[in-house]
């Protein structure tokens, strides 16, 4: 999860080709007409994104056997939509500086995305609240260490929520290698 360009779907492929798992970038499930008005410059609001959401979420449904989403689940509510979907959903929140991101996505070609709709996404942004399974981590650390901080992390959050308990979601049955043990599911966001 994460702003416009944090590196979510970058990050994702990796995650997904590291686990050996599917992987899906939110854009792909927007509507043409949703793609044109933010290329328009128009950031989408909550009815925009509601049948898109859900349309993440059947997908979500379906992957029994782990799956990593690139997707922004700027706002708790968008993520509550996503864990009906997946209700063992880990987040990797890509957090970072506006600035950073802005000029990312200025140097973008090919993408529907304009810099001009950073702001407005960071505006948006809820980052991960304590009952809610994930980890963030700085989004300029490179995809590779993302990775391996991500699962390290996430490895260790699931390890103490098994052992201490606590108010956040369930953790995934397994955080795991790509060989043999999958999550449940895992977000990179967009």
């Amino acid at each position: 999860m994460g702003v416009t360009g944090s590196g979510k779907t970058t990050v994702g492929l990796l995650l997904a080709h590291q686990l050996g798992v599917p992987f899906a970038d939110a854009d792909d499930f927007h509507s043409p007409e949703m793609k044109a008005k933010m290329a328009a410059g128009h950031p989408l609001d909550d009815a925009d994104r509601a049948p898109w959401l859900r349309r993440l979420a059947d997908w979500l449904s379906g992957q029994s056997g782990g799956c990593v989403l690139a997707c922004s689940a700027l706002k708790r509510t968008y993520r509550d939509v996503l864990r009906s979907g997946a209700p063992r959903l880990a987040f990797l929140h890509l957090a970072g500086e506006p600035a950073v991101a802005s000029e990312r996505v200025a140097h973008r070609t090919q993408h529907y995305m304009p810099a001009s709709l950073v702001g407005s996404q960071y505006a948006t942004l809820q980052p991960l609240q304590p009952d809610e399974f994930g980890v963030a981590i700085d989004f300029t650390l490179g995809p590779e260490r993302i990775v391996e901080r991500f699962l390290h992390e996430i490895q260790a959050e699931a390890d103490r929520l098994r052992t201490e308990g606590g108010p956040r979601a369930a953790p995934p049955a397994e955080i795991g290698e790509a060989s043999t043990d999958r999550p449940e599911e895992t977000s990179a966001g967009r």
